[in-house]
């Protein structure tokens, strides 16, 4: 019974059943995307500066 699923184990473990790595192509950003990155990064630092101010008051 072992030699059996040894044999079976090797047979659908075998290399030449997987499929080769195909990379992700990275996409261009578009301007609207970077235009929402800005404003979350500004909206970022704004609420850092809040939490700071309000932190340094107590």
């Amino acid at each position: 019974m072992r030699g059996l699923f040894l044999s079976l184990a090797t047979l659908f473990a075998s290399p030449a059943l997987a499929e080769g790595f195909d990379r992700p192509i990275p996409q261009a950003q578009s301007a609207t995307a970077e235009f929402w990155y800005a404003v979350a990064c500004i909206a970022l630092v704004l609420s850092m500066v809040a939490v700071q101010r309000l932190v340094s008051r107590r």
